[in-house]
């Protein structure tokens, strides 16, 4: 029995016992999964470009035809039946063995790589077919929160999306009021931050003359942008999201002082683990100095994401009992509508930012909080805590208001990645050293009562 007769006899079995345990009729689902194997190891093998061109997207038009079982069918055989071939791994080996020259060691690198990621690059061929590679990887990620088996397969994708989305290939481009619509329709559905309600919503985010939009693009997927950025032209440093999604008094670009970060939001799941953000926030710092030279603050007004997470596990761990009162507090919500209560837990609640921004760290030793890690890991510094910075649902939900600015310091960059990168160094403002210790006071004294 040749390979591909043995595939489409495995696809087969496990297509008949996936539906007979769930008492369905497998004849439709069975030919469509033969028919993509069969697709697949077409294309493997030696032809012409004009013919793999086709073959490759009689392919992806059949994976796209496939439900979620058959799609999963589909990476199982990937895993399975496309890995690298250990006799020839170790053919390749003992050749080395004996003769340790370039010539071997290119067939031993040759022999180690799997089959599938040959066949991911022939499925590339077609038009379309690297976004349609994106969207198939998207989909494995999923499978894989209950199929941690398939991550070899996953491993694959994202050594070849990192070469084919390297920072070369990477256009920046200015999002307007003026963009085709097919691209603004986008930016309302990625925007991951601060939901767009509707179109005049978006218009207030780019029609102004102090409001900046910018995005990468890749020359394979068309106007799918990767990821983008939302930007408030300020004078001094802002430090409620409110006030900037709301518009207020517009500022004239030649008067602003501060670059204000306000959104990155990247589109593709497919892409998760590829860096974009690092290269284009600093791509876009170095669009607006050269635009605004009277720029001299380049921040972000960003969201804690972690920070009520980190506050429930202190309260269920006993270090902030559900009778503090920063817990009471905030569990009754009356700040929101109370200065002096505002006033009142400032101080308290800063603190206990403070330390968790610059303290608390998962099990690689990095900052629990994402955000946190995603800016200092790209060189900038954390600023300042705001709170109340974000009163929206959301932001109550997910860090109790709480808001921080990143500082993007072009002539500290280098050095505070190298810093955090290298030591875990978290560098902020004094102030914030001083507040942590306030809140390192506070659980600790939990501990003695």
């Amino acid at each position: 029995m040749n390979f591909l007769q043995e595939l489409l006899s495995n696809i087969e079995r496990r297509t008949r016992e996936r539906f007979r345990s769930t008492g369905g009729d497998s004849d439709d689902k069975k030919a469509s999964l033969s028919q993509l194997a069969s697709s697949c190891e077409t294309l493997m093998q030696r032809g012409g470009e004009a013919s793999q061109i086709l073959i490759a997207q009689q392919a992806l038009t059949r994976y796209r035809g496939l439900d979620d079982a058959d799609r999963l069918a589909f990476f199982e055989m990937l895993a399975e039946h496309y890995a690298a071939d250990s006799d020839d791994i170790h053919k390749a080996y003992r050749a080395w063995s004996e003769r340790e020259d370039n010539a071997n060691l290119q067939k031993l690198f040759a022999a180690c790589e799997p089959r599938r990621q040959h066949l991911l690059r022939r499925l590339n061929l077609c038009p379309g077919g690297t976004y349609e590679l994106v969207s198939m990887r998207a989909d494995l990620l999923r499978y894989m929160k209950t199929n941690p088996e398939l991550a070899p397969l996953d491993d694959d994708f994202a050594h070849l999306f990192a070469s084919w989305f390297n920072r070369g290939f990477l256009m920046l481009e200015s999002i307007g009021w003026n963009t085709p619509a097919a691209v603004l329709e986008k930016i309302i559905r990625y925007e991951a931050v601060h939901a767009i309600q509707d179109w005049s919503d978006l218009r207030r985010r780019l029609d102004p003359g102090d409001r900046r939009c910018y995005a990468f693009f890749h020359p394979a997927t068309g106007d799918e942008p990767l990821i983008f950025v939302e930007v408030a032209l300020c004078k001094g440093i802002p430090d409620n999201i409110q006030t900037i999604l709301s518009g207020g008094e517009e500022v004239a670009p030649g008067e602003a002082d501060t670059a204000a970060f306000y959104s990155i939001s990247n589109c593709q799941s497919g892409l998760k683990g590829i860096s974009f953000g690092n290269f284009l926030i600093k791509q876009v710092v170095q669009e607006l100095k050269k635009d605004l030279p009277g720029l001299v603050n380049f921040v972000t007004l960003s969201p804690v994401p972690g920070f009520a997470g980190w506050m429930d596990a202190q309260r269920k761990e006993g270090e902030l009992p559900d009778d503090d009162e920063i817990c009471t507090a905030l569990d009754r919500g009356n700040w929101l509508n109370d200065k002096a209560e505002r006033q009142r837990l400032a101080p308290e609640l800063r603190g206990l930012a403070a330390h968790y921004l610059l303290e608390a760290r998962n099990p690689r030793g990095q900052p629990l909080d994402p955000v946190a890690r995603f800016h200092l890991g790209n060189g900038a510094s954390l600023h300042r805590i705001n709170w109340p910075g974000d009163t929206s649902e959301k932001g109550c939900q997910q860090a109790h208001g709480l808001m921080v600015n990143y500082l993007y310091e072009l002539d500290r960059i280098e050095q505070n990645h190298e810093a955090f990168s290298r030591e875990g160094t978290v560098v902020c403002a004094s102030d914030i050293r001083r507040q942590a210790r306030l809140g390192r006071k506070r659980l600790a004294s939990r501990d003695n009562v």
